[in-house]
């Protein structure tokens, strides 16, 4: 494969990883919240979840699941009824700041499954099957998704570490409830695009 295809590839997965999204809004709080490494944790599962989803893509599921009636509209609404899970669980979260909260850390599997529901993944992975993959090349969809997987970990760890770096000013219980607020209201809004986008 030449340097020619490589850097394209590289800057659509830097693109679609690194820009704001209901998994990359998990990755911030779960850095302020819990720490690098539960951070990380997470972070390893969405990029394992959605480099199986875009092989899985790229060897033709989207295609094959795209002719069944109302896939898109299940995907739709399945993903905005886990993000509206993710809402309520962070909106109503104490905010407690010491080990012993009640706050679990969001953990590998979450990471996985949530890409899975996540429609953003879905598009990521469609189009870039789509414009780099194309012709059904099962060896150049491996190399893509090797290199999305690097990049995907990077990318969203970014947003770990961005977690723990505001967590220097959310000091109390207080502050990290509106933290929390914060974040469960940005992927409300997440949700009400998914909802209204035509």
């Amino acid at each position: 494969m030449e340097l020619s295809q490589l850097l394209p590839m590289t800057v659509f997965a830097l693109a679609a990883s690194i820009s704001p999204g209901p998994v990359n809004l998990v990755c911030l709080n779960s850095g302020a919240r819990f720490g690098v490494s539960a951070g990380l944790v997470f972070v390893s599962g969405a990029t394992v979840g959605f480099t199986l989803l875009f092989i899985a893509v790229g060897w033709g599921l989207y295609s094959a699941l795209s002719v069944v009636p109302g896939f898109n509209s299940a995907l739709r609404w399945s993903g905005v009824a886990f993000l509206l899970y993710l809402c309520s669980v962070l909106f109503r979260d104490s905010g407690q700041l010491s080990s012993g909260g009640n706050g679990i850390a969001p953990g590998f599997m979450t990471g996985a499954v949530m890409q899975w529901v996540n429609p953003k993944a879905w598009m990521a992975s469609a189009s870039g099957i789509a414009v780099f993959a194309g012709g059904g090349d099962l060896k150049l969809t491996l190399v893509f998704a090797s290199l999305y997987f690097v990049i995907c970990w990077l990318s969203l760890s970014c947003w770990v570490f961005a977690g723990v770096f505001l967590s220097q000013y959310v000091t109390n219980t207080k502050s990290m409830r509106y933290l929390n607020r914060g974040v469960a209201l940005m992927l409300f809004g997440s949700c009400l695009y998914l909802v209204l986008e035509v």
